[in-house]
């Protein structure tokens, strides 16, 4: 059983500016309030702005932000009708979407059709079978160790972006259905139905053609145009923001969507076509941008790239043979790489601060082959934060739990007695359960209890910044110094556990009663003391203190 260490996992900024667009970039000598969490930037790298030539962008959930859930439950239904419409049961055409399910970041096994919840390492930290949860002894019968190996690809499937949240959906819908369904006999590895069998392999290679299908044919493209009010999110801050960013560097646009779509989303973002009386010299969406590149197809985009050609505008078609001239202003280009796209720029690495949303399209791919800066966005964030402010004695009482345990064994050699601790681990699953529910039914998107997801740890290694938007960026002046709290490594924090008043176990347990607000929280945590054969009873940290009343919240 590890213990949690002193974390220091991002850095936030300190202010707060009074308009999302403050006339002066000198806030030096204002005294301004501390920010709103939900307006923030995270910092996992100190990035100084000023040194940002560049500002790139992603497209769908980026700049263009989909109304969750109508959007993913609009894509579910269509990834139904095509699968009933390749040989598929109709009666799963009775399933809903459930927004409370999935998350991103979990992985598919093909081989036993379950979904898991993993950690940087492998290590599985939740695994359902359809909507059942497995227990421990079933995970361990099937993933020995409770260990899977990421790096089998034709095995396992992450599923990390947010286009794959009703996709992720759907195989547990699957496999719930023939799970259940009396027509079928259940195996290991799929179903049987008389001389058909379905394996688990084969309905994730449906699926997955199912979610090309839908996207290559451009029924749900349509179906999003056809009623963008409902599928996309409009603000005003979009131009405002890009207006900024053109004022101190260049703005490019990478998407994977073709012209026809990203225009007419474009268009809606920033209300091209409609009259203003107060700017009858409205600037179209283009003129936001120095270079726009469609089709890129990333991550190839960031590697080898494809041939280059101009669009034409006005109805949407290639230009014959790869571009070849100079950059021209609010030109449209058809996939390409990266590197041609800083050849065009006149920029390299470290000049641009590259917005998008794919922690592996748009993040790692970036940070890896240019050394770009990344920004990742993260809409699930803003819930996130809710959930953990409003939770946070769960979580503070979590970890008060696993420093005791560290304690506990802190003074003990190979000649001492093993407590019991058993009553401990119970109930630090209970409260990892409880603590998970609040998030929804696969939990957090970041943590497991204690322990970081895959995606967690995907977003802590590549992305220099992260916020729940983009639009966030309008709370910072351009010049800011976005600074990475320093990182400690294990034997570098050990200052940080040095009791100089020689006190305890008990007296650390005692100090972490004082800030939990759970009900009767000191008798359950004192019967659990005893369990591990500890006394309390001369502790005086844990005797009540009437004067001295605990903080609302304590966030680790």
């Amino acid at each position: 059983m590890g213990s949690i260490s002193k974390e220091y996992n991002v850095g936030t900024d300190g202010r707060q500016l009074h308009d999302r667009c403050p006339n002066s970039t000198d806030t030096s000598a204002m005294d301004l309030p501390r920010k709103d969490y939900h307006h923030r930037i995270f910092v996992n790298r100190s990035l100084c702005m000023e040194k940002i030539k560049c500002y790139g962008f992603d497209m769908d959930y980026t700049l263009a932000m989909y109304r969750s859930p109508d959007y993913e439950e609009l894509g579910f239904e269509l990834l139904l009708d095509r699968l009933v419409s390749i040989g598929y049961p109709h009666e799963i055409l009775e399933y809903k979407y459930d927004p409370s399910f999935p998350t991103r970041g979990l992985v598919f096994d093909t081989l036993y059709g379950n979904l898991l919840k993993v950690d940087s390492n492998g290590n599985v930290l939740v695994c359902t079978h359809g909507f059942r949860v497995l227990k421990g002894v079933e995970v361990w019968c099937k993933y020995p160790n409770k260990f899977i190996q990421r790096d089998d690809t034709k095995r396992y499937h992450v599923l990390n972006t947010l286009f794959n949240l009703s996709e992720t959906y759907l195989y547990a819908c699957l496999v719930d259905f023939f799970t259940d369904c009396p027509r079928y006999v259940n195996y290991d590895t799929g179903y049987r139905h008389g001389n058909l069998f379905m394996s688990f392999k084969s309905m994730f290679q449906d699926v997955r053609d199912a979610m090309d299908y839908t996207h290559d044919s451009g029924v749900l493209k349509e179906k999003t145009l056809k009623d963008l009010n409902k599928y996309v999110l409009r603000d005003e801050g979009i131009p405002l923001l890009l207006n900024r960013l053109r004022e101190v560097g260049k703005v490019f646009l990478a998407t994977n969507s073709d012209y026809k779509y990203t225009n007419a989303i474009m268009s809606f973002l920033f209300d091209d076509g409609i009259e203003d009386k107060y700017d009858p010299k409205k600037k179209t969406w283009r003129s936001y941008f120095d270079l726009i590149v469609v089709d890129t197809r990333k991550p190839l985009f960031f590697a080898e790239g494809t041939v280059l050609r101009q669009v034409n505008t006005d109805n949407g078609k290639l230009r014959i043979g790869t571009y070849t001239g100079r950059h021209q202003h609010c030109a449209v280009y058809s996939g390409g790489s990266s590197d041609i796209v800083c050849d065009l720029l006149g920029v390299k690495g470290k000049d641009i601060l590259y917005v998008g949303d794919h922690i592996f399209g748009d993040i790692l791919k970036s940070k890896k082959r240019q050394g770009w800066r990344t920004f990742l966005v993260v809409p699930e964030l803003a819930k996130e934060l809710n959930t953990w402010t409003e939770k946070s004695d769960l979580f503070n009482e979590l970890k008060g739990l696993d420093i005791f345990l560290g304690q506990l064994h802190e003074h003990m050699d190979s000649e001492s007695e093993q407590p019991n601790i058993s009553s401990i681990q119970k109930q630090i699953q209970k409260i990892t359960h409880e603590m998970d529910m609040c998030y929804g039914k696969m939990g957090s998107l970041f943590r497991s209890g204690s322990r970081q997801t895959l995606f967690s740890s995907q977003l802590m290694r590549y992305a220099d910044l992260y916020a729940a938007s983009f639009l966030n960026l309008l709370y910072y002046p351009l010049s800011y110094v976005f600074r990475a709290l320093p990182v400690l490594m294990p034997h570098e924090s050990i200052l940080d556990h040095v009791n100089v008043d020689g006190a305890d176990a008990s007296k650390v347990l005692g100090q972490h009663l004082k800030y939990l607000k759970r009900e009767h929280i000191e008798d359950d945590w004192l019967q659990l003391v005893n369990t591990a054969r500890l006394s309390l009873q001369d502790s005086p940290a844990i005797k009540p203190e009437p004067d001295r009343k605990p903080p609302s919240i304590m966030l680790y």
